[in-house]
Formats: structure tokens, C-alpha cells, sequence
């Protein structure tokens, strides 16, 4: 097994518990958000999907955005959550391909720009986006209980 195909199956399993999570969401559930301040549900997976994004292209692409307020603008401007899953479902597409195409030595490069992940492997960014991933599902579990649902357990298929 090359490494890019044990990143990819992390990067599956990290979708498909997402997934899961979130699949008691409906659309009228969008603008839903805690408190004042918060994200909403749409908000929240709009910035997981875009930080998806944001990990591939800093380590693969043109380097880390560092415009972060410029990045949560983007996000809190999505306001539905079928918009917002779309762009989940092109995110982790888009990061499997560019895995899935990198050689074992690209994978093992050094990310160029140190801003982020200093030293690091490019293939840490799998991690990250594991981790931050999982942040948010963790989130999205709490906006459910909110709106009084329960999210499936997401380590089991329905």
C-alpha cells in the first residue's frame, strides 16, 4: 500500500464521520447558532469545507492564506446547508485527488512555506485536517442537542 492510499482512506473515514454527524441537519436547520456570536450550522460546515481546502492548497498550492478574517467572511456568508455540504462533498473530493497524485516523496517533502506546521511533511496536513475535522463534528453534535436531535454515532453504518 503506497502512503497516499492510507491517507486517503483516513480522509474517507474523516467525510464519512462527518457525514453522519451532520446528516440530522435539514436545510430549515441553516441559520441555526447558539448564541449571537457563534457560526451557524451552515457557517460551521462551510469553514470545514474551506479548511479542507485551505490545508491542500497550503501545503500543495500557492502556500497558507493568512487572511483569516478574510476566510470567516466567506464561510458566514454561506447560509444554506445544502450549499454548504456541496462545497464539503468538492473539498474532500478535491484533497483525495491531490493525495492520491502525489508521490510517496511528495508527500514526504517538507510544506515550503513554515508559517504553518513548521518542519512538518506535507502528508501532516491530513492530520490536520483530521483533527480539525473532528473539532467541529464535535460542535455540530452540541448545535444538534440545541435544536433537539441526536446525531447518529459515526463510527457505525446506518
Amino acid at each position: 500500500m503506497s502512503i497516499s492510499s492510507g491517507l486517503i482512506i483516513e480522509l474517507e473515514n474523516t467525510y464519512r464521520f462527518f457525514k453522519s454527524t451532520v446528516s440530522i441537519f435539514t436545510e430549515e436547520d441553516s441559520a441555526y447558532k447558539p448564541q449571537p456570536e457563534m457560526m451557524t450550522v451552515s457557517s460551521q460546515v462551510a469553514h470545514v469545507a474551506d479548511s479542507v481546502d485551505w490545508f491542500i492548497e497550503g501545503a500543495f498550492g500557492k502556500g497558507w492564506d493568512m487572511d483569516f478574517e478574510g476566510l470567516m467572511a466567506k464561510v458566514n456568508a454561506v447560509t444554506s446547508f445544502a450549499e454548504a455540504m456541496e462545497w464539503l462533498d468538492r473539498s474532500f473530493e478535491a484533497a483525495k485527488k491531490v493525495i492520491g497524485e502525489a508521490s510517496d516523496e511528495d508527500l514526504m517533502a517538507t510544506i515550503p512555506n513554515p508559517e504553518i506546521m513548521p518542519g512538518a511533511p506535507r502528508l501532516a496536513v491530513v492530520s490536520g485536517i483530521v483533527d480539525h475535522t473532528a473539532h467541529h463534528r464535535g460542535a455540530l453534535t452540541v448545535y444538534a442537542r440545541g435544536l433537539g436531535k441526536v446525531s447518529p454515532m459515526p463510527y457505525v453504518d446506518p
